[in-house]
């Protein structure tokens, strides 16, 4: 074989061996007559979430960001949502996530003229994404403004008790302020000497503050810090950089976080998304409907995407059937004060759903 047909081989066979396994497409912007989504050529469906990216966007760091999406919401890759209650606050809430060729370029000023839903709380830009290396602080910023984008759209509406932003509001509210070394509702001019979390944007506010105090605490607990460079130059702003370190130190949030009610991710994503034994068409085999709010005390609303009559089905936590009733609508609601404190399960259109009754 001759010197450059052997060097090309082993460039063909580095290349393939390096480019992630993402079983996932690229398709048209299906919402392109959307003000604030026209400005999108490219899309990726991900369990119902959308990944918006321009056309200039490269289309490998796109579908970074979808194996990203996916492997945050199905954390063993075994091909099924983590958290159906989760899951359902997203679709409810249409989380997406925009990627932007640059800052503030114009179609980031157009996006954000026009959007008005609650499904974005992060965005990316194409220069601090690299498929290389996943969720690597100051290269790759895909795990941080997803995660950003799960926890704020979901998380803290589905389990508020225990990741609401606000001061004095939940368990993570309290495990910020001793992290912190106190309540500090702006950032104070020095932290105290006992804080190991000590953001200093002062355009960040408290909320803003519990949502970056998040990321950092399951990343830790992730290992995606855990190297010297990282730990040394995050350590202005955060200390437990190891998962060890962070159970050790971050007592109340590592306990909070490693809940498994909660179901949060444990594993660091790699960027490569493909179950086993599932293909893109089982990766889009969705839920028909969405409910919300999710939890509810009161009035369910059930919105489907077909409308065809069918049968709803609503089963308790130990699977008896405590409600059947005909549906020919594509929205509706129904009543759960007559139902108990728990998880229940909803089976309509041959789908199934979860939902609290608090």
């Amino acid at each position: 074989m001759k010197l450059h047909t052997l060097l090309l081989a082993v460039l063909i066979a580095t290349n393939l061996i390096s480019q992630n396994n993402v079983c996932f497409t690229i398709e048209e912007n299906p919402n392109s007559s959307d003000p604030s989504l026209e400005v999108f050529s490219k899309y990726v469906d991900v369990y119902g979430c959308g990944i918006y990216a321009e056309s200039t966007v490269s289309d490998d760091k796109v579908l970074h960001a979808a194996a990203i999406w996916a492997e945050l919401l199905d954390n063993n890759e075994d091909g099924v949502i983590d958290d159906l209650a989760l899951h359902t606050e997203l679709l409810s809430n249409e989380a997406i996530m925009p990627i932007f060729e640059s800052d503030e370029n114009a179609a980031m000023i157009s996006f954000m003229d026009n959007y008005d839903g609650n499904g974005v709380a992060a965005v990316l830009w194409q220069s601090e994404i690299d498929p290389s290396q996943p969720g690597h602080w100051g290269d790759d910023a895909t795990v941080e403004e997803i995660l950003h984008t799960i926890n704020a759209v979901g998380h803290v509406n589905v389990y508020p008790s225990a990741f609401d932003l606000s001061p004095n509001s939940s368990e993570m509210s309290a495990a910020m302020d001793a992290a912190r070394g106190g309540q500090f509702l702006t950032v104070p001019a020095v932290y105290p000497e006992v804080a190991w979390y000590h953001y200093d944007d002062e355009t960040c506010d408290y909320e803003c503050m519990a949502i970056e105090y998040m990321y950092w605490s399951i990343v830790s607990l992730m290992g995606i810090l855990d190297d010297t460079s990282t730990c040394n130059g995050i350590s202005n702003e955060w200390e437990p950089c190891s998962p060890s370190l962070f159970e050790s130190t971050d007592v109340l949030m590592y306990n909070l976080i490693t809940d498994v009610a909660y179901k949060l991710p444990t594993e660091a994503p790699d960027g490569n998304y493909c179950p086993t034994g599932a293909g893109v068409s089982d990766i889009h085999n969705l839920p028909s409907f969405t409910i919300s709010p999710n939890p509810t005390s009161e009035i369910l609303t059930i919105k489907r995407n077909v409308n065809t009559p069918g049968f709803l089905r609503v089963c308790n936590g130990m699977g008896q059937e405590v409600l059947v009733m005909k549906v020919e609508t594509m929205e509706f609601q129904f009543d759960t004060n007559k139902l108990a404190s728990g998880t229940y399960s909803i089976n309509l259109d041959n789908y199934n759903l979860q939902f609290i009754k608090e």
